[in-house]
């Protein structure tokens, strides 16, 4: 019995550690697979896995370029950048950690905030209607200022209110923000420069801090911001726009760099080979051949000039006839790039000088008889009998002289009266002498109905249509012949004026003198003829009736003591939907240039829709002089006479 017991233990034994075998047996073929799996199947995973805890890959940015303009009195080489890139705050709160939302929210208030609000609110009540007609109406009544008005009373109310309802509006904002006590970040402010950071950490706020970032910055603010544009400050998508941040986007990003390399045990990263190290290339600068105090006085001076007459807007068009380089070109309204969100209306981002076209009115008129004179048809002598007005083969009502109203007829008169007279009759006459086609071949080849091809984006071409058709209706020649029914930009009608101070060659206009890359290497731009449009003793009668204009003419206030300035007034009518012209709607400008012997400058100055005043000779003339004034000053022009 004893020994049977025995035999049933030993058995059991048996079972049991072959039972355990297998067990290990299966486990190890178990492991053996997973192993296959790891090393074998999923190799290259594990591989990529592992790198990736190791290793960094990173995108490097290049430094972008910056654009500067000439800059004479600046002694740090003569320029001075008016696009440049600088590290900001962006200031946030730890909501958890603010005490009193409501009490920080008024710091914040007047840290960020008051200054522009009030800024905005005195900028949007000058834009006001009623404010302008009050204005306007003070000057020309000369009764009182506007400041002793009874509309005053009502302007400061209205600012007060409106800087009222804007303040509860931005304070409630950052109220909410800062009463999300479970929210351990909360962005407040970007692009805080030093100064205003300054000022917010000398209060102490606890629960309010900062971070630096590298943004696009613009020190000159408003001035040649239409021609400069901006940068995104989305980080995803830096890219230029508008402007020649729009144009020069390639050139000004420079190229991207790359790193890889293998992060060590402490969190710093080693380059494993010198392959896996890709400089990133900057950026080229652009020097410009803005003036930048030219640009400066010219820019004040335009927004002065809006704002006294309650115009709409207005530009200022410089450039040198003799280069084509182009000095200063501002407009107002204009905007600050570094604030580029803000704006009430994204169309203050085109530029107008190059953008916006208008019919140009009685300046062109000096187009006209420039056509005229070069094909030999007239001489500034040549006379006709001026009646006020002209019937045109058909066309049914007469075109009349804009004085036809107050003057009548002028009787007998010349062609340098016409001009300085602004008749509508006489340069009709003088485009009849040499027929419609050539006419607009002229028209053409002064280079209007094209771009300019100067290096900004969204420029337009004008419309000369009806010039180019096969059979020219006569009514649409003669209303060309003084502006209208044509249209064309502020830069295609200053550089037609540059050609006739240039001796009748018309040039190319460019903005930019130097593309500098960073390794030194550097592409000047040259001055390049486009093409001879007249010739030079034509160009100079032109001249020299175009001085008669400003001397005893419309454009007596564009003049300055001492030299000699040829210029011609425009007053032109704004075409309504639907066809006809608006009734009280006019836009004033000048277009000259000067000493006419040697010429310096040549400047279109416009004003849209004045309201204090009807005539250029009132508006853009006396703007032009003051500009004109400055530059022969700063040039350090000798006096004629």
């Amino acid at each position: 019995m004893i020994r049977n017991k025995n035999k049933n233990s030993s058995k059991e034994n048996s079972n049991r550690l072959n039972f355990i075998l297998a067990v290990v047996f299966l486990l190890c073929i178990l492991v053996v697979i997973r192993l296959f799996i790891l090393q074998v199947s999923n190799h290259d995973l594990y591989i990529a896995l592992a790198s990736d805890q190791h290793q960094v890959y990173n995108k490097l940015e290049p430094k972008r370029g910056q654009i500067f303009f000439q800059d004479i009195d600046n002694t740090q080489g003569g320029y001075y950048p008016v696009a440049t890139n600088k590290d900001f705050a962006l200031v946030y709160a730890v909501p958890q950690k603010i005490e009193d939302p409501a009490a920080v929210a008024e710091s914040l208030y007047k840290i960020f905030d008051e200054e522009k609000i009030i800024k905005e609110v005195e900028d949007l009540l000058a834009s006001d209607e009623f404010f302008k007609q009050a204005s306007t109406t003070d000057e020309i009544n000369s009764e009182k200022s506007f400041a002793d008005d009874k509309s005053e009373e009502f302007y400061k109310i209205k600012k007060e209110a409106e800087i009222e309802l804007r303040k509860k509006m931005v304070i409630e904002g950052y109220i909410a923000k800062l009463s999300k006590k479970h929210d351990p970040y909360e962005p407040l402010k970007s692009k805080v420069d030093e100064d205003v950071l300054k000022r917010l950490m000398d209060l102490n706020i606890v629960g309010i801090d900062y971070i630096l970032e590298n943004f696009r910055f613009y020190p000159e603010k408003n001035i040649g911001s239409q021609i400069l544009g901006f940068v995104s400050d989305n980080r995803e998508d830096r890219h230029g726009q508008y402007g020649l941040e729009g144009f020069f986007d390639d050139e000004l990003t420079g190229s991207f760099g790359s790193i890889k390399a293998e992060r060590a045990a402490k969190g710093g990263l080693i380059i494993v080979k010198e392959r896996e190290y890709n400089q990133p290339v900057s950026g080229s600068d652009l020097v410009l051949t803005i003036n930048r105090s030219i640009q400066f006085t010219a820019c004040g001076k335009l927004r002065e000039a809006v704002l006294r007459h309650g115009a709409d807007g207005g530009s200022v068009v410089i450039m040198d006839p003799k280069t084509g380089a182009i000095i200063a070109m501002c407009s107002y309204p204009d905007y600050d790039p570094n604030e580029y969100k803000s704006v009430d209306n994204i169309d203050v981002y085109n530029n107008p000088a190059i953008f916006y076209q208008w019919e140009p009115g009685s300046i062109f008129k000096a187009i006209t008889m420039a056509s005229s004179l070069d094909q030999g048809k007239i001489s500034p002598e040549t006379t006709y009998v001026d009646n006020g007005f002209v019937m045109i083969e058909g066309w049914p009502k007469p075109i009349r002289n804009s004085d036809f109203e107050t003057k009548g007829g002028h009787g007998v008169v010349n062609m340098v009266t016409v001009l300085e007279e602004s008749l509508n009759t006489g340069v009709i006459f003088a485009m009849q002498k040499i027929g419609a086609e050539k006419f607009a071949e002229y028209v053409k080849n002064f280079g209007f109905g094209e771009k300019t091809g100067i290096e900004l984006e969204t420029e337009s071409g004008g419309r000369i249509g009806m010039l180019e058709a096969k059979n020219i209706r006569p009514i649409e020649a003669a209303t060309a012949t003084f502006g209208q029914g044509i249209t064309v930009t502020p830069l295609q009608m200053i550089n037609a004026f540059a050609a006739i101070a240039n001796g009748g060659i018309l040039m190319q206009p460019y903005l930019v003198k130097e593309i500098r890359k960073e390794n030194g290497e550097k592409t000047v731009t040259q001055s390049r003829e486009i093409r001879r449009v007249i010739s030079a003793r034509t160009a100079a009668l032109v001249s020299g009736m175009l001085v008669k204009v400003v001397d005893k003419g419309h454009g007596k206030r564009a003049g300055v003591d001492g030299y000699y300035i040829a210029g011609k007034t425009g007053t032109a009518q704004v075409p309504k939907k639907g066809g006809g012209y608006e009734e009280n709607a006019h836009i004033g400008s000048f277009a000259g240039f000067g000493p006419v012997d040697d010429p310096v400058f040549a400047m279109l100055v416009k004003i849209d829709n004045p309201r204090d005043v009807e005539w250029a000779e009132s508006s853009a003339a006396p703007l032009f002089g003051e500009i004109a004034d400055f530059i022969l000053n700063y040039y350090q022009v000798p006096k004629e006479r």
